[in-house]
């Protein structure tokens, strides 16, 4: 039963009431009656999961050899988004998330640092924030440099790293420096990341408080470099894997039985039933890394060669084709979703919308609310049209038909027919091609430069 659903048959309840007991009721006192259930409903807790380089073949509900029982629970009893996009890339794909808006919209294109996020934009923390509701970061932020950190963009709280990717335990970002933090302040703290930041997103569940809250969970894995102990490598022995690959999965492995803690400390708060949980991928997975002077060099001589698996999807990290913009994606809510696999497109920048209007927030961006699509209210699969533009590579969607523009052209694909992108058929079809480039020009109106 959909959240509105719910509301609607509590009035009806309400008003059942007032008539057994014999009370006339005018349509000035049954509005009363709604306004007052609806004032009375708690907002949701949102509990937003986001993995770092996760490729489409890297979750175990999608058939891979990677073992992810916790994610795979979630997946069979919420709804699979199988169409959900983000950008090629980290910081692009957290800017979509935030400000419901396409990353070149702030002149975003790849990684990057400095200032992000134009200071004073509204984000999802913002908004939320300022409606009521306790903000919270663990993990990865990368929308910044100093000054431009969590608490400047409506986090309450903020805990984990600021910096690109860092080694695990050092937690050293590649050229050097410490990048681990405690409200945007750093600090020297012992552990691998992926068990710090499960802790910390634990420790703001069992909190107790009045107002509900939004925690943002940024894993750093399954991003290089890796560095995983026995108690994870050890449940891929079996398999002949490539160390690297080995790594990778015991990362993911490590990383899904952390949300398992933070899914246990829900139930045992009392809050699973309010919270609504995400879970996506900043983007596809990348083939390989390799550096000689990264880290220190201390990863020189470990291999990492084989990493993420986007199979049967085109491409990879940092591609426009579906191997790096189209990831795992989670949507669960016990009680309010219904399992099932949505097979509609959502798109990083519709999660803006959609979240703050369960918080009873009107805001737009590029995307749009898809909550009545994931809760069945609306079934229908309405065509969408997306962007991507990152330094080398744009592509625009429009409904099935998808136009790539690299520096030796274009290629046109239908992806109802084609969704590995092996077929250019821009010969069989130049209007198509001409009226995608100008929809893909009208996007590029509306970005901005990076200040």
């Amino acid at each position: 039963m959909s959240y509105h659903a719910i509301k609607e048959k509590s009035l009806r309840s309400c008003i059942t009431r007032l008539f057994l007991a014999g009370l006339t009721c005018s349509w000035t006192a049954l509005t009363q009656v709604a306004n007052a259930q609806t004032a009375s409903d708690p907002k949701p807790n949102m509990l937003v999961i986001i993995a770092d380089d996760l490729g489409w073949s890297d979750i175990g509900y999608n058939g891979s050899i990677v073992q992810t029982p916790n994610l795979d629970a979630l997946a069979k009893t919420g709804v699979r988004m199988d169409y959900h996009y983000v950008a090629p890339t980290c910081t692009p794909t957290r800017v979509a998330f935030l400000t419901g808006k396409y990353p070149s919209r702030y002149g975003i294109l790849g990684p990057d640092y400095g200032e992000v996020i134009y200071e004073g934009e509204p984000t999802l923390a913002s908004l939320l924030r300022s409606n009521g509701y306790y903000t919270a970061i663990a993990g990865k932020w990368h929308l910044g440099s100093p000054p431009h950190t969590p608490l400047r963009y409506g986090f309450a709280s903020s805990y984990g790293y600021l910096d690109g990717q860092i080694d695990p335990y050092t937690h050293q970002y590649k050229t050097g420096p410490n990048s681990w933090h405690r409200n945007d302040k750093r600090f020297t703290e012992e552990g691998h990341a992926t068990d710090l930041i499960t802790r910390e997103a634990v420790r703001i569940i069992e909190q107790t408080r009045d107002e509900p809250f939004f925690l943002y969970v940024a894993y750093s894995v399954p991003h290089y470099p890796l560095e995983e102990s026995e108690e994870w490598t050890s449940r891929y022995d079996a398999l002949n894997l490539s160390p690297s690959r080995k790594l990778f999965a015991a990362s993911v492995t490590h990383m899904d039985a952390g949300i398992g803690k933070i899914l246990d400390a829900l139930q045992r708060t009392g809050k699973r039933d309010n919270t609504l949980i995400l879970f996506i991928s900043d983007n596809g997975g990348q083939h390989s890394w390799d550096s000689e002077r990264e880290y220190g060099g201390k990863y020189r001589d470990i291999p990492h060669d084989v990493l993420g698996n986007n199979f049967p999807l085109r491409g990879w990290k940092g591609d426009v084709y579906e191997g790096g913009i189209r990831v795992p994606a989670i949507a669960n809510w016990r009680g309010q979703l219904r399992a099932g696999v949505a097979s509609f497109p959502v798109h990083a920048v519709d999660w803006l919308p959609t979240l703050s209007s369960l918080a009873g927030i009107n805001a737009q961006g590029d995307g749009q609310n898809v909550w009545s699509q994931l809760n069945g209210d609306d079934p229908s699969n309405k065509p969408r049209q997306f962007y991507w533009k990152t330094p080398s590579m744009t592509a625009v969607r429009d409904g099935d038909w998808k136009l790539v523009v690299t520096r030796d052209g274009e290629e046109l694909f239908n992806l109802g027919e084609d969704f590995r992108e092996m077929n250019d058929v821009k010969a069989r079809h130049p209007e198509r091609v001409e009226a995608l480039k100008q929809l893909l020009e009208r996007f590029e109106k509306g970005d901005r430069p990076k200040r």
